[in-house]
């Protein structure tokens, strides 16, 4: 038996049962209108940010909905519930869910954590959940983490994973979308999705292989912003992996990825197919191994949110926009369409003007200039 069957077989003996789901009237007393960050664009749910301080019991069902999700997908803590220090520690990873009102349940999340609340160990690095898995260069520290949000932990609840939950499935990613699109764009001074990407160990080898070659032709990280700490190199021949992938175009190569994939019975992980189809200008960093969610494969990326497509852009951020002129018109009733479209495009210049800003910083630091 090989080493990876060998701890595969250890988790599976210390897997603990998962508790009992959270009682919803708890969930309900803590999901309070300050806490609802908008509505969503399509399925009719509602977006809410909350923390371990003031929503425990919301976070409690986070983590156990977690654990189920990543345990079927077949990697996770093997713990009774999904929650780690990232999730409590006095300045804790925020908690973004979509909440689906008709049935009172939780239909997925993500964590995130803003590059200007992050603190720092004595070595110098910060204190990331991706930590222990990938160390980030003195240049991606002082360029980048400050404009940046590190997201994780993305998971959608089994339940709305299967196309009998109707619309709230179909529109369950595009929902979690609308929502951390929409936490960047009300921050103004942050431009980046910083983050991983999960490919699980029951995927197929070579299909692996060819995901992994293909995002660093066409994404690699070429300045060596951030690196796993222990790679996870693809085992198939490069120059093989060359033929089959040997268009020069995104899409064109994009076409021959998902058809090699598909001849291998495999199919490129929603997540990751999202990913790769939201910005040209995504990077992507290396990919490592996660002992501690059953040897998951987690592949660092870094996306620019003001390079994203636009139309992908335009369809989550416009109904945030929508929602945060409904609260101000809530206000003052008399405002007019001519002045919602100025504050609107107020809103749109400061972030250009900022992200203008920071663009120029980074390409005079990596000129020589200051």
């Amino acid at each position: 038996m090989g080493a990876r069957s060998q701890k595969y077989l250890i988790f599976v003996i210390v897997m603990e049962k998962i508790i009992d789901p959270v009682d919803v009237r708890l969930l309900i007393e803590e999901l309070t209108p300050d806490k609802k960050f908008m509505d969503t664009n399509k399925g009719n749910n509602e977006i809410y940010i909350v923390t371990w301080q003031d929503s425990p019991n919301v976070v409690t069902e986070i983590g156990r909905l977690r654990e189920i999700a990543f345990r079927a997908a077949g990697g996770s803590t093997g713990l009774a519930l999904d929650l780690d220090e990232y999730d409590k520690m006095e300045k804790p990873y925020q908690q973004l869910i979509v909440w689906d009102p008709e049935a009172k349940a939780i239909i997925g999340g993500y964590r995130f954590i803003l590059g200007t609340d992050v603190s720092f160990g004595a070595d110098g690095q910060p204190r990331l959940a991706s930590s222990h898995q990938f160390r980030l260069s003195d240049a991606f520290i002082r360029d980048y983490l400050p404009h940046v949000v590190e997201l994780g932990r993305s998971f959608v609840s089994p339940d709305y994973q299967s196309s009998k939950a109707g619309a709230k499935s179909i529109f369950a990613l595009d929902n979690l979308w609308d929502g951390i699109a929409s936490v960047v764009y009300q921050h103004p001074n942050i431009h980046y999705f910083f983050g991983k990407m999960t490919m699980y160990p029951s995927l197929d080898r070579i299909a692996r292989d060819l995901i992994l070659h293909f995002l660093w032709k066409h994404f690699g990280d070429k300045d060596n912003l951030v690196r796993p700490v222990e790679p996870l190199m693809p085992v198939a021949d490069p120059a093989l992996m060359d033929l089959i992938l040997h268009e020069e175009g995104l899409k064109e190569d994009f076409r021959l990825l998902k058809e090699a994939v598909r001849r291998r019975h495999a199919n490129i992980p929603p997540l990751v197919n999202s990913y790769m189809t939201t910005s040209p200008s995504m990077l992507m960093m290396g990919t490592a191994g996660n002992p501690e969610m059953a040897n998951i494969e987690d592949t660092a990326i870094l996306v620019c949110f003001d390079e994203m497509y636009e139309d992908k852009k335009a369809r989550h951020i416009d109904t945030f926009r929508r929602y945060k002129l409904n609260r101000i018109k809530t206000r003052f009733p008399l405002l007019d369409p001519e002045m919602e479209d100025r504050i609107v495009s107020n809103w749109d210049k400061r972030r250009e003007k900022l992200y203008t800003k920071v663009k120029k910083s980074i390409i005079a630091r990596r000129s020589g200039h200051k």
